[in-house]
């Protein structure tokens, strides 16, 4: 008690500036630091070229003993003598005053994750007019803000004098959790039943997942299925749509869509079989047949897709309508999969514990390098807690039989939101509602360890089954090339790999995925005391990639998203990817009376779009707007790089504009609406991710320029209703024009439809379209 009041005792007595460099940093700034008049020793770790050396002797030491991986991993570093206490009084949830509140809120998701090495215009933004979710809850006390953010994943990689990301992990745990000390009977009360399953079981199964982890290759083949091209055929499933199945498999077979699911042949594990029904409760109707009470019509199509260990590839996520089906199917995926891996392992413990002594066997190589088997990556908070909480519904076979769900408050605390935060009188679309619920902060990274009974949050990575991460949070502890301080190993066994609503992450930053996908299913760099006897060729062959699966989700097709797929996914068994034409086009929902114009650039290559693209706009579009006559004109930029170009270009012609993007102070966006709405600007430089972040409605538009096709088709439509929202409309002549190029199809076909987009890629005129304000 004496020392959470001493935390806010020492919290009032700091400036708004010490405590601003508390939140970042995770100590006082040394200018404030009291000097005696002797001088003291100060413990700070410098990196000198002996520090090399100490956490080599600290690895020696640590290796007499007989404590797990993590463990090892942590002695090399110097943590603070405090962190018990710090997890101590978060566990206990004292309570600490508003100022703490108020003064340290979290910075805003996505400045953290948007920032694609460009510049900040304005340093940060206000956020009181958007859902504040990052606001640190009023249960946090000073020691308990630092293990927040430690917990958080707060970047310090740039922070020579901190190093490693300290957060925390469940360490009490260890035992209980570990696959190589435990056994079947200590797991379930059924182990005889699991034990008959597993001895009658053959080396090629009829189980999905013996199938897929028992197959074996040559070397030949899999220098094959790394050189040959793919072939592809065409499949067209009732609720799904059309498919393309690829492989560099010579016999490539194509899956039938199944009107009808035995769940006994999707080979469930036991709990699985009873609780998925009462899970997935919510989401059947009395349009599903009674032969058919497991699956709706999309999940049932999906899950036996990921049933197959295909990678799969659907760009038909809606978060309004689909997507908790989808996160229910994929978690049911998931689980399964850990859960037949689990009880594999400790199958084979029980064997190996009942084997004569002297005798070895290859028959128990049933590991990975490393633990951890799934990794999934969502975009917030809130999508990792909604994870969770399916898993823990799906391990609780009934009421009275309650999962053990260790860390369970703590992770409540940080994963959670108050729903009293949402400002009130908010107005924005239901999409942006949808994506935007419970808690949006985007850095994040947990581990979950998996046993029958019970579940442990905050697990080490090393000692967890199941990563789930946001981009920026991986990204910050893989590390980058040159720095002494990163780790990777971790992801060296990946078995499924599930990325949830790729899209917003083209509004965070991309290069994350990138990096995440260059620094997967790799040779780990330390052995993390695995038993090598216990571990599968495929791994020690450095032959995971060709086994993982891939499960990748989206609300749109785009180029991007098709490399990532396309190149990053080796599976043996193929790819699957969704490809449907779009059945409506985003233009056919602008409402008001507006001629459209678009203008097609030509452009040699994909790689010279961008500087053609800013040539065609300042030599034959912006002239055309230069007179006073067409003033109140936005120009809508879905590149932050763009947008910084166009801005420069602005400043140097000295133009009369002013800009708005997604780093913009609250009080610059109000100026410069302001000026624009007035015409005392004639030209308002508008970002897409500021509309994607905050969706405000624009006034005053009366000429629009989309110097690229929006990623999401239906911010077209959104951008060109703004327009009805101007005071004089009927009295003034309004214009869009958009810049379009052949590499602009998918995002074209979106916006006009198929058949038009396929007539203007023909023509290489200026097409001008006319929406009449009713829907086509």
């Amino acid at each position: 008690m004496g020392k959470r009041r001493g935390g806010r005792e020492l919290l009032r007595s700091l400036s708004k500036k010490q405590k601003k460099h508390l939140r970042e940093f995770g100590e006082e700034h040394p200018f404030y630091d009291k000097v005696s008049e002797r001088p003291e020793a100060t413990p700070i770790c410098e990196l000198s070229d002996n520090s090399d050396k100490s956490s080599a002797e600290s690895d020696s030491e640590t290796e007499v003993e007989q404590i797990s991986v993590y463990h090892k991993l942590l002695a090399t570093l110097k943590t603070s003598p405090e962190s018990e206490s710090e997890e101590e009084d978060d566990e206990s949830g004292s309570e600490a005053d508003g100022e703490s509140e108020t003064e340290m809120n979290s910075e805003g998701s996505q400045e953290t994750g948007e920032a694609d090495g460009g510049e900040k215009d304005g340093g940060e933004e206000d956020k009181t007019d958007v859902p504040d979710q990052e606001e640190v809850t009023a249960t946090d006390t000073a020691e308990q803000m630092l293990g927040h953010e430690q917990a958080d994943g707060a970047d310090t990689s740039c922070d020579p004098s901190r190093g490693v990301i300290e957060e925390f992990t469940d360490v009490k745990h260890e035992s209980e959790f570990s696959l190589e000390t435990n056994f079947m009977e200590e797991e379930s009360g059924d182990c005889n039943a699991d034990q008959r399953d597993s001895n009658s079981s053959q080396a090629f199964s009829e189980d999905p997942f013996k199938q897929h982890m028992d197959k074996e290759f040559e070397e030949k083949e899999v220098e094959k299925m790394s050189t040959l091209p793919k072939t592809s055929c065409q499949s067209k499933w009732p609720r799904l749509g059309q498919l393309t199945f690829s492989s560099t498999l010579e016999k490539h077979k194509t899956l039938k869509a199944d009107k009808e699911v035995d769940v006994k042949q999707l080979y469930l594990h036991k709990p699985l079989e009873s609780t998925w029904p009462k899970v997935n409760k919510q989401f059947l109707s009395s349009v599903n047949k009674p032969s058919d009470p497991f699956f709706t019509p999309l999940q049932r199509e999906l899950f036996c897709l990921m049933n197959t260990y295909r990678d799969l590839f659907y760009p038909e996520r809606n978060a309004l309508t689909n997507g908790e089906e989808i996160r229910h199917a994929y978690c049911l995926h998931a689980l399964n999969h850990v859960l037949k891996a689990n009880a594999q392992v400790l199958g084979n413990n029980a064997k190996r514990r009942d084997q004569k002594p002297g005798t070895d066997s290859d028959d128990y190589r049933d590991q990975g390098l490393t633990r951890p088997k799934v990794l999934m990556i969502v975009p917030f908070r809130e999508c990792a807690l909604r994870i969770v909480h399916i898993f823990i519904s799906l391990l609780e076979v009934n009421d009275k039989r309650k999962i053990d769900v260790s860390n369970k408050k703590r992770f409540k605390g940080e994963f959670g939101s108050d729903p009293e935060e949402k400002p009130p009188n908010l107005k924005r679309p239901e999409d942006y509602e949808a994506v935007f619920a419970g808690n949006i902060d985007d850095h994040f990274r947990i581990g979950v360890a998996i046993l029958q009974k019970s579940m442990r949050l905050y697990a080490p990575f090393y000692s967890s089954d199941i990563i789930i991460a946001s981009p920026l949070g991986m990204r910050t502890v893989i590390g980058a090339e040159g720095e002494k301080k990163r780790d990777y190993d971790f992801l060296s066994s990946i078995e499924i790999l599930i990325i949830d609503q790729a899209d917003i992450y083209l509004m965070q930053n991309w290069e994350h995925v990138l990096h995440l996908m260059k620094h997967i299913n790799l040779l780990p760099l330390d052995s993390h005391g695995v038993d090598f006897s216990r571990v599968r060729m495929l791994n020690l062959n450095n032959w995971s990639k060709y086994y993982r699966q891939t499960l990748l989700f989206s609300a749109l097709q785009d180029p991007q998203i098709n490399s990532i797929f396309n190149k990053h996914c080796f599976n043996y068994v193929g790819q699957v990817a969704v490809r449907n034409v779009p059945l409506s086009s985003s233009i056919s929902h602008v409402v008001v009376q507006l001629p459209h114009v678009f203008r097609r650039l030509e452009a040699e290559n994909l790689t010279s779009v961008i500087d053609t693209r800013f040539q065609f706009f300042i030599n034959k579009v912006l002239p055309e707007y230069r007179d006073a006559i067409m003033s109140h004109t936005l120009i809508y930029v879905p590149s932050y790089f763009d947008y910084v170009r166009l801005r420069n270009y602005f400043k140097k012609e000295d133009l009369n504009f002013t800009h708005i993007c997604e780093y913009t102070k609250k009080a610059a966006v109000c100026r410069a609406r302001r000026f624009f709405l007035k015409g005392e600007k004639q030209f308002l430089l508008f970002t897409e991710r500021f509309h994607f972040y905050k969706r405000y409605t624009i006034k005053g538009i009366r000429n629009l320029i989309f110097y690229e096709l929006p990623t999401y088709s239906h911010f077209y439509s959104e951008i060109c209703n703004m327009m009805k929202a101007t005071d004089n409309g009927a009295d003034a002549t309004w214009t869009c024009t958009v810049l379009y190029s052949k590499y602009d199809a998918q995002k074209l076909a979106a916006v006009v439809g198929i058949d038009r987009t396929a007539q203007m890629l023909q023509s290489k005129k200026n097409v001008h379209l006319f929406v009449t304000g009713e829907n086509e």
